[in-house]
Parts: C-alpha cells; structure tokens; sequence
C-alpha cells in the first residue's frame, strides 16, 4: 500500500514578488487615469474638500512707521528642470513650467528720522528734511495669478507622487520666482520712485501747514 506524496506550494521568489507589486501599482496608477477620463466615473470617485480650520488667533500686533510710497508688479516664467545621473528622463526626472507673478513694495522707513534730521526756521516758513533712502520689501507671490503651465516626470516620480503627502508640489519653482522677482525689483527704479513719491507727499502736506520753501533729501 502506497501512500501519496503531496507536493509542497512553490515559494514565490523575493525577485517575484518585487515584480507583482510593481505591476499591481502601474495598474492602479493608469486604472485611476482611465476613471479621470470617463465621463460621468470622475463625480461618482471624486473627492469632496471640507475646510475644519479653526479661527485665526492674533498673536501680536507691531506699529509701522513706513510709508509705502511705491509698489512694483512683476511676471516671470520658471523653466526649473531636474535630471537624475545615469537614468533617462522618461524615468526619472521633473521639468515644471510656471507662471510667478507678484508684487514688491518699496518704503521709506519714517520711524529713523532724528531730531537732527529735520530743521524749521524761525517764523516757520522753511524746512529741510534728511530722510533715509528708500529700501525694497519682501516679495509677496499672488497664487491668483500664478500658474504652472506644464509638468514632465519621469515614470519614478510619478509613482512617488502616489505615496506623498504632498504630490505635484510647487514650493521649489514658488520660491525660484520669488527670487526672480527680487532681483527684478533690485534692478528697476522702484526704490527711485519711492522717495520722489515721499518727496511729493511731504512737500504737499507742509505747504498745506504753511511752509513755502521745502527741501527734501536722502541719506543712508
């Protein structure tokens, strides 16, 4: 009498089941991109957003002694490309194209004014003023008008937006056009048009309290 010999299940190789896993991923991944573009599937599997915030707390309040006397509106396009050695970009590797606009202030810092600095006559007709010279402020980037026109990744980098907490971010090219803009700013007449504005407004304001000669100048 013969007894059968049962066969053992194959162990799958660790190679294997690297393979399946990834094939498993590739099929979510086009899956998802096949519902997005079906009509009627992308409502029915779509996302809903709900805003839970809380209230805004004030945590301080700081006087301001600037006058803003000028503010510059600025555009660039960010072409930021990001390539892996020795792997194609079809495989790895990000290019964004976007569209940064935003402003930059330019102010004279009323607040540094010395006793020393400002100089009136006796019967109050005449005044000089030595203000500091006008100084640029930090670029503030309008997300309303700021855009990306277009992203390439590579096939790993698409995967990995599949596990990020923050998939297709934009804080690089964000904080490229920010620095662009900067030195856009740094290289217009800005800070020029600035301290003639502040000009224009102290000389309207003390002829309107009666002084007839006004002299304005700048200094560091």
């Amino acid at each position: 009498m013969t007894t059968p010999v049962k066969r053992l299940p194959r162990r799958m190789p660790g190679w294997a089941k690297v393979v399946a896993a990834l094939v498993l991923v590739l099929v979510v991944f086009f899956a998802g991109l096949r519902l997005s573009v079906i009509p009627g599937l992308k409502d029915l599997f779509g996302t809903e957003t709900h805003d839970r915030s809380g209230p805004a707390l004030l945590k301080s309040i700081q006087d301001i002694s600037r006058y803003e006397a000028a503010s510059g509106n600025f555009q660039v396009v960010v072409d930021l490309e990001k390539d892996a050695k020795l792997l194609p970009d079809a495989i790895r590797g990000t290019r964004t194209l976007y569209v940064g606009a935003g402003t930059v202030d330019a102010y004279v810092d009323l607040g540094k004014i010395g006793e020393n600095d400002v100089k009136v006559n006796g019967d109050r007709t005449s005044a000089t003023l030595r203000l500091p010279h006008a100084r640029l402020g930090k670029p503030a980037l309008d997300p309303d008008r700021s855009y990306a026109v277009s992203k390439q990744r590579g096939l790993f980098d698409r995967l990995g937006d599949l596990f990020s907490d923050n998939p297709n971010g934009e804080q690089a090219v964000q904080k490229l056009a920010v620095r662009h803009i900067g030195d856009a700013a740094k290289e217009s007449e800005l800070t020029a048009r600035a301290e003639s504005n502040t000009t224009g407004m102290l000389e309207g304001l003390l002829r309107s309290l009666g002084f007839k000669e006004v002299r304005v100048s700048y200094g560091s």
